[in-house]
């Protein structure tokens, strides 16, 4: 395979549309999710909520104007090609930038501050993004993007558990995640969950996991079970969509797992709100 040349400029391109794109316009899977969602909802109220979020959605789209006033923390897991060079800057560089315009271009609310403890100084043009970059064979550049909101991502946790919990451990802990969460991560939600590697793989895995369509399984039919489990337990807690009661707490459950040591059983889980954000793109 033939080494590929690639611009910065066109990585900064590429990232500015993304992150505009995934702002006003909701995922194929999600708007299914609540049009079918929207359908079955036995509680009136809920399903007025869900027809509002709807057309929420549709005024976004044709308007081109932010889904939800938090338009996120900008969170992208990236592929990079092992046979992918880059020319005129440095591919860091590249997606701040991208970041950076979409969220001045875009009229995007800035939500990152520059310290999270002392200054808290809003750096004014939402970035920097989190990155997390994976070398693979190829000559091509894979972006999952997100716009992580707080709302829901101030509710998410993780738990070290051992093995000795086993499998009704861990669905204890994702129920009892969801539970005190309860109406805060503005329902209805998606609820991605990590399981294995170490406690940092475990976060990140159900970060990704919320960025993955709905309407896909986890290959392991053991876990793509689970997921369902876990969605109509989620969905019998009556919370509803915003908080107020009905059938809808969940679109989905996405699980991601990975290898783990012998004594541990990382667990994590990261709620997504309804404005669940996600678009993936190849360069």
């Amino acid at each position: 395979m033939e080494i590929r040349t690639i611009a910065a400029a066109d990585i900064t391109a590429a990232v500015r549309q993304l992150f505009m794109d995934m702002n006003y316009y909701i995922g194929s899977d999600i708007l299914t999710a609540l049009q079918n969602a929207q359908t079955a909802e036995t509680s009136p109220i809920g399903k007025n909520v869900l027809e509002q979020l709807l057309k929420n959605h549709a005024i976004a789209s044709s308007e081109q104007v932010p889904i939800c006033q938090d338009t996120g923390m900008a969170v992208l897991f990236v592929e990079y090609g092992d046979h992918v060079v880059l020319e005129g800057g440095s591919f860091e560089e590249a997606v701040q930038e991208g970041v950076r315009q979409a969220y001045t271009d875009g009229y995007l609310r800035k939500s990152v501050v520059s310290d999270p403890v002392f200054d808290r100084i809003n750096t004014k043009d939402n970035t920097p993004a989190v990155i997390y970059t994976e070398i693979v064979k190829g000559d091509k550049i894979r972006i999952l993007g997100g716009c992580k909101g707080f709302g829901s991502e101030n509710m998410s946790s993780v738990k070290m558990l051992t093995p000795s919990a086993g499998i009704e451990g861990v669905k204890q802990f994702i129920m009892d995640t969801v539970n005190y969460a309860g109406p805060n991560p503005c329902p209805p939600i998606v609820v991605g969950v990590g399981i294995g590697g170490t406690f940092e793989k475990a976060a990140m895995l159900a970060k990704k996991a919320t960025l993955r369509p709905i309407d896909t399984h986890h290959p392991d039919k053991r876990y793509a079970d689970l997921e369902e489990e876990l969605l109509q337990a989620i969905n019998r807690t009556g919370f509803g969509p915003a908080g107020l009661g009905g059938s809808t707490t969940a679109l989905g459950v996405n699980i991601e797992t990975y290898p783990t040591h012998i004594a541990g059983m990382p667990v994590a889980v990261n709620i997504c709100c309804h404005a669940a954000r996600h678009k993936e793109i190849e360069i």
